[in-house]
Formats: C-alpha cells, structure tokens, sequence
C-alpha cells in the first residue's frame, strides 16, 4: 500500500474556509492526485474528485452517511434525522417516499404553478423601480411550493417563513453571524412545521391525502411506525428547502445570460436548448462543493487504504469540471449537452448514482424544470435593465452568490 497524499497544513480548515469552492480541486492539481489527505475539523479526512471517486463515494458497501455529515449542517441546512443520514434500506425506504412525491406529474404541477406566480409578480415588479431579483424568485418559489405541498401559509407570513427558509440555505456553509442565523431558523421552520404535521394527523387540517404535508405526516419507517412529528417536520423541509434552493440556480442562469447575449435571443425561441442550458448552468455552478461519508470497514482502493470511520469528501464542484471528462471544463458552452446521454458519476451537482437506490437528489428533476421556467420568464415574458453593480461570485462564500442578489430594473412584459 502507498499512503495518500497529504496535504501540507496541519489543519486545513481555515485554508477551506478561505478558498471555498476550489479547495479540493486545486490541491489535487498540486499533488498531482485525485485524492488525497488533510486534517479538517480537527479530523482527518481523505477528499477525493473526479468521475472513479464519485463511484467509490456513492457505494454504499464501502462508505456510509452516518456520523458522517458535520454538525453544523445538521443544525442549519439538512435537520437532524432526515432521510440524508440515513443508510441501506432505511435510507432506501425512506427515499421512496420522496420520490413518489416528486414524480413527473408533481414536477410538472410545481413548475405550473411557479410559472403562474412569476407572471403576477412580473406585474408587481413594474410598479418598482428596482427589484432584487433573488429575494423575488426565493418568494416565488416559497409561495409555489408551500401551494403544492399543501402547507398553509397566508401573504402576511410568506416573507417570514421565506426568510426562514432561505437563512437554513445560506448559513449552511458560514461561520459566525451566518450560522447562528440558520440555526436560528431551522428551529423555527421546525416548530412552524411540527404542529401542522400533530393537525394532519389528528384531522384538525384539511389537505389532500397525497400533499407532501399529509404523505410525510402519515409515513411510516420500515418498523411500521409513525415518524417523530419532529422527524416527519424535517422531512418536509427537505421537500421546501431545496425547492427555494433552485434560487441560486435560477441567479446563476441569469447571470449567464447577461454574460451570453446571444443565448438570451436563442432562447426566446428555441425549446430544445432550454435544458442543455439550465445543464450547464448547473454542471459550472454547483450549489455546494462537497458531499461527506465516512468509511464503514476499512478496505483498499487504487493501491490506498482507507480505514474505518475515516471521514472522506467528495468534491462536487471539481468533479463537474474534471478535464478528463469535460472539453474545456470552465468554459459556459450549453451545446455540449444537446446530445448528452448522460453519466452518472462525472455530472454530480445534486448527487451521483441512481436517485431510487443511492444518494442522487430525487429533486433533480424538479430543479431542471423549475430553472426552465425561469429562463422562459427571463427570455420570453419580461424584460429589464440591469444597473451597475458588483456581480462577482465570491467562491470562499459557500453557498456562492452574487452580493447584490442581482439587481434589475424598469420591469415591463415582453410584448407578444
């Protein structure tokens, strides 16, 4: 066996903090190896990229996600006892239940009712002079999504549950003032949720027996019983979370078209490359740069060991740009997914594997559609200026996003 590469710090978790996004790719650059070692929350920790390292990271014969997930994720972006910490059939068994809510009948209906909610806030907007247009589409999302899910929530409370919503997102990867907002806000989004899922199951609110809130209410784990309402609570919110979550996406593919003038007019009128975009738009922005497991018994790889209950990272955002798979991996180009057939391990932005059996987001789908729908609404139903302002990505900042929230101005519908 050869050891694995380290990396030079002693501990490396200020230098990830500082770098961001980056941090795995260009160590493995430097090292001249797609894995290697560094000490990270005081742990040691393999970090791994590439299309071979997604495949390992996703086997659940030799990596589990128990214990594995960092304890300030717990506490801000994913909740504690959802369906991302669990393994082997539980985990399996649980998925179904996401997946039967997110099939293609239900992605349509979300994607049907955000596009109707865009085209009255694009009336709103008009009468403003400015709008921020993440903060906008978070609403838009939130609403269209509370709708479908079943979840009650009046005009009056929908910027604050939003606000909630989005601070679990952005905290998710901050220190300090950021963090302790999310934690903040997952304790209430718990407790705004918990209660409705104690009513639907008493029959003190009515929704329709298959809305996310009823389904996750009434699931049953595979001992047959109830989920703790706080459990089934979390749960929920992993349904309306990431669904606000596409905000980031739906900001990137705006600032792509900003950047790409002759996208904005091709996309006016060319339904075949509303995907292949929103693709690629997701493969160069990945949400967030890594994904953690841990080592269930120790085993060899590629000449390396890893030992148990080692932690090791999967580095999302470099695996999406491995040159070995991507012909010029930093450059925007939407036609390379035209006749993409895909891979399931070398475009890994919400996961990798199947979505039924592995970790694979079984929100994928929904968030293709719903980065869809606005890039129709950007392209085709709206249009606006975009004053100055500083629209660079910071990538230290996890989740990455422009400062601003990208600002535009003089709203008005595209004449028909």
């Amino acid at each position: 066996m050869t050891d694995i590469p380290r990396d030079e710090h002693l501990e490396s978790s200020l230098a990830l903090l500082g770098e961001g996004y980056p941090f795995i790719r260009d160590r493995c650059r430097r090292l001249h190896s797609n894995v290697f070692q560094a000490r990270l929350l005081m742990q040691n920790t393999v970090c791994m990229s590439g299309e071979e390292a997604a495949r390992l990271f996703y086997d659940e014969r030799y990596l589990q996600r128990e214990k594995a997930m960092p304890r300030m994720l717990k506490k801000t972006l994913i909740g504690e006892g959802g369906v991302q910490g669990l393994d082997g059939e539980a985990h399996r068994h649980r998925k179904r239940m996401f997946l039967q809510l997110l099939d293609t009948a239900a992605v349509e209906e979300v994607a049907q009712l955000t596009e109707q909610v865009w085209r009255r806030a694009i009336g709103e907007w008009q009468a403003r002079s400015e709008i921020e247009l993440m903060s906008e589409v978070q609403t838009i999302l939130a609403d269209s999504v509370c709708r479908w899910a079943g979840v009650p929530l009046s005009s009056a409370e929908l910027p604050e549950r939003r606000n909630q919503l989005v601070a679990m997102i952005d905290g998710a990867g901050g220190i300090g003032a950021r963090h302790w907002a999310a934690r903040k806000a997952r304790r209430e989004a718990e407790a705004w949720l918990q209660p409705l899922i104690e009513q639907a199951r008493s029959g003190g609110l009515e929704a329709g027996p298959a809305t996310a809130l009823m389904v996750a209410a009434h699931h049953r784990d595979l001992d047959g019983a109830l989920l703790d309402s706080r459990v089934a609570a979390v749960e929920l919110l992993n349904l309306l979370r990431p669904t606000v979550a596409v905000s980031y996406f739906i900001i990137y593919g705006a600032l792509e078209l900003l950047a790409h003038p002759r996208w904005r007019a091709r996309l006016r009128s060319d339904d075949a490359m509303l995907e292949p975009f929103a693709q690629e738009v997701r493969r160069i922005h990945a949400f967030f740069p890594f994904s953690a497991a841990r080592v269930r018994e120790g085993f060899d790889w590629r000449g390396y060991h890893f030992a148990a209950g080692t932690r090791v990272m999967l580095d999302l955002w470099g695996t999406n740009r491995d040159p070995s798979h991507w012909s010029e991996p930093d450059a925007f180009q939407p036609e390379r997914f035209k006749n993409w057939q895909g891979n399931a391990f070398s475009f890994v932005t919400q996961g990798g594997g199947d979505p039924a059996e592995g970790h694979r987001c079984p929100g994928e789908q929904l968030a293709i559609e719903l980065l869809k729908v606005a890039l129709r609404m950007l392209t085709r139903e709206m249009e606006y200026a975009v004053p100055a302002q500083d629209l660079r990505i910071d990538l230290s900042r996890m989740p990455a996003k422009p400062e601003s929230g990208l600002v535009i101005s003089d709203v008005r519908p595209l004449a028909g």
